[in-house]
């Protein structure tokens, strides 16, 4: 039977792990990238474009574009904390 130190030697196991280091890596770059989209959101209203704009701009539902957008709002209208 193999230990737990030789099968991290072995190559399925190594394959497995690269692999799921690549998966992980790439399920990051993709949040990151949606991340981006959504901060750019507010800014992206304040120079003036429509929502069905940015979502076009953006590639993203309309709905999330107004979600963000009046999340915004509603946290530009209340006091901010001293």
């Amino acid at each position: 039977m193999l230990g737990l130190n030789e099968l991290k030697q072995s190559k399925v196991y190594q394959e497995a792990l690269a692999e799921g280091k690549q998966q992980g890596l790439e399920a990051g770059l993709e949040a990151g990238k949606q991340q981006g989209k959504l901060e750019a959101i507010p800014r992206m209203i304040q120079f003036g474009l429509s929502w069905e704009a940015i979502a076009q701009l953006l590639d993203l539902p309309l709905e999330v574009v107004q979600q963000v957008a009046q999340q915004s709002q509603a946290s530009a209208n209340t006091p901010g904390e001293l």
